[in-house]
């Protein structure tokens, strides 16, 4: 559920305490998600009440004006651009910043939906192959 690690390190995490994979990657997706949905559904009013306060204001400005840098790809192509944009386990392209973009670029809830779960979908499919082929490497 944490803004920066999300499923990308939260699959790793669990599978190398020897949790059960199936165990892990549900969880994983549906810890990523609720917050992000609750987040969609809040931060105008979450940015509304930080603005009223000088280090807010700032907080705020950075957070946006950063996610609008990085985020160009949802603001062209919507609901695609945020699916590729949330899929890719990069630094900083996970669901949280997917959401504030899709705030951002008012992207409406339907489409935001369908583009942050196939995100998250493939986020989780992406980290899991690839920390499965790591165990098996070290093991």
């Amino acid at each position: 559920m944490l803004p920066i690690s999300e499923l990308r390190g939260a699959i790793p995490y669990g599978l190398s305490k020897g949790l059960p994979f199936w165990n892990v990657l549900f969880l994983s997706i549906i810890g990523n998600l609720i917050p992000v949905i609750l987040l969609y559904f809040l931060l105008e009013r979450i940015l509304n009440f930080l603005g009223k306060f000088n280090s807010g204001r700032r907080l705020t400005t950075y957070i946006l004006n950063r996610t609008r840098s990085k985020s160009r790809i949802v603001e062209i192509y919507k609901t695609i651009g945020l699916l590729i944009f949330v899929g890719i386990p990069l630094p900083m392209t996970g669901a949280w910043t997917g959401t504030i973009a899709a705030v951002i670029f008012q992207i409406r809830f339907r489409d935001y939906l369908v583009g942050v779960i196939g995100g998250v979908l493939m986020a989780g499919t992406i980290v899991s192959l690839v920390t499965l082929g790591i165990i098996k490497i070290f093991a």
